[in-house]
């Protein structure tokens, strides 16, 4: 399998049982809000584009059901994914069950399961100090010890409070070797969207030297963007182009003239 930096679009496939917050994970990251009333995700899918300045990255984000109530479309996720979120709730033990399940059917699924970038999500942090059912050493002793040479990162997060979300998807970047690990992702650099006129052109297999300056950031998901963003670098349009040249060529042609004036 070749690494993600290979890839102009990656899916990042979203798993772990019911009600443990993995569309909260995706909600506070993307649109920077929390919602407290629970509601069964059957499929669905965000995606959003990013400028790393050396590359473009498409990035599809698919959340998951939790239960296994489609298996014909879990499997093409599984499939398809080039990297995998699993979330449990530190304070559910059958969460924790669950994304070892989770697990052996990516290794079923996938014979490069070693190789895929694994994030393994604690969430619910917030509810750690009094209600704790899963301890951060087990899950790593179950990665570590019982699930040796993977391209995996753990830690434990809290969508409620915005705590280790933003790294918890970073994570992907450093394991699929896109972003170094002493980078900082913050929500006013690193991941931008590109604005429109370059998106189009890329789309074209165009590549372009520059690395302007980004529009606020919108994901394509439902919802609007509460993230900080840039200021936009608004692309100059052709008319402007052409009659700055026209007039820089009458410039040259005037000069010419006065020159051959000799008094």
């Amino acid at each position: 399998m070749s690494t993600m930096s290979d890839y102009e679009r990656i899916r990042l496939v979203i798993l772990g049982g019911q009600g443990v917050g993995k569309s909260c994970l995706i909600k506070r990251f993307l649109f920077n809000t929390y919602c407290n009333k629970y509601r069964s995700t059957v499929e669905d899918l965000y995606n959003k584009e990013y400028d790393l300045g050396h590359m473009t990255l498409k990035v599809d984000i698919l959340d998951t059901a939790g239960d296994l109530q489609f298996p014909a479309m879990r499997r093409l996720c599984l499939a398809t994914a080039h990297a995998f979120l699993l979330v449990y709730s530190v304070a559910s033990g059958p969460s924790f069950d669950s994304i070892k399940q989770c697990f052996e059917e990516i290794r079923e699924n996938r014979n490069d399961y070693q190789d895929i970038p694994i994030v393994v999500a604690g969430n619910k942090l917030d509810l750690a100090t009094t209600h704790r059912e899963v301890a951060i050493e087990d899950v790593s002793e179950w990665v570590y010890c019982e699930l040796p040479k993977l391209r995996v990162k753990i830690l434990e997060c809290s969508a409620k409070d915005d705590i280790n979300v933003r790294e918890v998807f970073r994570s992907f970047l450093t394991l699929s070797k896109i972003l170094p690990k002493n980078d900082v992702f913050e929500a006013n650099s690193g991941l931008k969207r590109r604005s429109s006129a370059y998106v189009s052109a890329t789309s074209k297999g165009k590549r372009r030297a520059e690395s302007p300056l980004l529009e606020k950031d919108k994901p394509s998901g439902s919802g609007s963007s509460n993230l900080e963003g840039v200021s936009q670098a608004k692309p100059r349009s052709r008319s402007l182009i052409r009659r700055a040249s026209r007039k820089a060529k009458q410039q040259i042609r005037d000069a010419q003239v006065d020159d051959c004036n000799v008094s």
